[in-house]
């Protein structure tokens, strides 16, 4: 779709009600992240369109099996912030939405359907790089006349053409997952206050303690000498799938190159942590890589309520060290083991990660 498309319900429209949608466009691209991105696509919504409920799917890979997560951003002209919605049961089958899944298979830009009660919902899937990460899903009490859905439809439309731009520049090629300079300006810019970024970088503080792990693949250099670098990058893609689908919606990951990945977790107390890093650890073991098999990760994490970005991330990496120097396919944690004495002050102060 070119833009001249994108834009003929625009063009359409007379000066007097194409002043509110211009300045609405204008607030949308005017933000540098997605949080505030997605919050003024809701607000241009509900003010120009009278939306009751719009909800963002996400979608979510497993044993090939496709799932969709939903949060809700905007309900009875309540708008929300994607962390404020993000329990770990609104998870269901993409297969439970038929209508949306014929949607996808045609390669079409929108479906509807009308529910028993007489509402209409409307899906826009939201593709980048002519992948769908998303959709878009709205509900209103009653059913839209084409003008009204080819508006809305030319509002996701510049939403995503924006969001591939925000991605492009925060996003690694090859996994999808956010990028090390991403981490750098996010978490040097939020750890100085001890609150770590939210989902989609915005500031948050909750009150919670917040976690670093740094997580690292087991031999992965024999993977490629062995299989070579075609089935070492499926299993990078792979393992950041599982990342994914391994951590709650509220987490932030990123790759820092290589086989290295980094994750930031809100927990409210270090057990709780230490078993949602246990379950992904536990999650590669069993899962079965085509062709290469059995693949394990070793993980170290550490809190981030006290010290600079460097000495926080070089916590983290110690604990990893630590884990692959004792037997690999494990979870280690920093402070832990310095108060047991498996890490010593010595140790950290030697260790040779490039940090920032």
């Amino acid at each position: 779709m070119n833009n001249r498309e994108v834009f003929a319900p625009f063009i359409a429209m007379t000066p007097k009600n194409l002043t509110p949608v211009l300045q609405h466009l204008v607030d949308i691209t005017g933000h540098r992240d997605h949080s505030r991105l997605e919050l003024s696509v809701v607000s241009a919504l509900r003010q120009l369109m009278g939306i009751r409920r719009i909800r963002k799917l996400e979608f979510l890979t497993r044993d090939d099996v496709t799932y969709v997560r939903g949060y809700l951003l905007l309900e009875n002209d309540q708008v929300f912030a994607m962390e404020e919605n993000s329990s770990e049961d609104n998870v269901e089958l993409l297969s439970e939405y038929p209508e949306l899944v014929h949607c996808i298979e045609q390669q079409t830009d929108r479906v509807h359907r009308i529910e028993a009660d007489g509402s209409d919902v409307l899906w826009l899937p939201v593709r980048l790089d002519n992948k769908i990460v998303s959709c878009i899903e709205i509900t209103n009490d009653t059913a839209y006349s084409v003008q009204a859905i080819d508006t809305i439809h030319g509002i996701i439309e510049v939403y995503r053409n924006y969001q591939s731009l925000l991605d492009y520049s925060e996003r690694d090629a090859l996994t999808g997952l956010f990028n090390r300079k991403t981490f750098d300006e996010q978490f040097s810019r939020y750890a100085r206050t001890n609150v770590a970024p939210g989902p989609t970088g915005e500031r948050r503080n909750s009150g919670d303690t917040q976690w670093l792990a740094v997580v690292d693949i087991d031999h992965f250099k024999l993977v490629n000498d062995r299989f070579g670098h075609v089935y070492g990058d499926e299993v990078l893609i792979l393992v950041a799938n599982l990342l994914r689908s391994s951590f709650r919606s509220n987490d932030r990951i990123f790759r820092f190159g290589g086989e290295e990945f980094v994750v930031l977790v809100r927990s409210a107390d270090l057990e709780i942590a230490r078993s949602i890093f246990e379950r992904f650890r536990q999650n590669i073991e069993e899962y079965e890589f085509p062709q290469v098999g059995r693949v394990t990760v070793s993980v170290g994490f550490t809190g981030t309520s006290q010290g600079a970005p460097v000495e926080i991330l070089g916590h983290a990496d110690q604990a990893l060290y630590y884990a692959k120097q004792h037997g690999r396919n494990q979870v280690c944690y920093y402070e832990e083991l310095m108060s047991s004495g498996g890490l010593h002050v010595a140790d950290v102060a030697h260790n040779d990660v490039e940090l920032f």
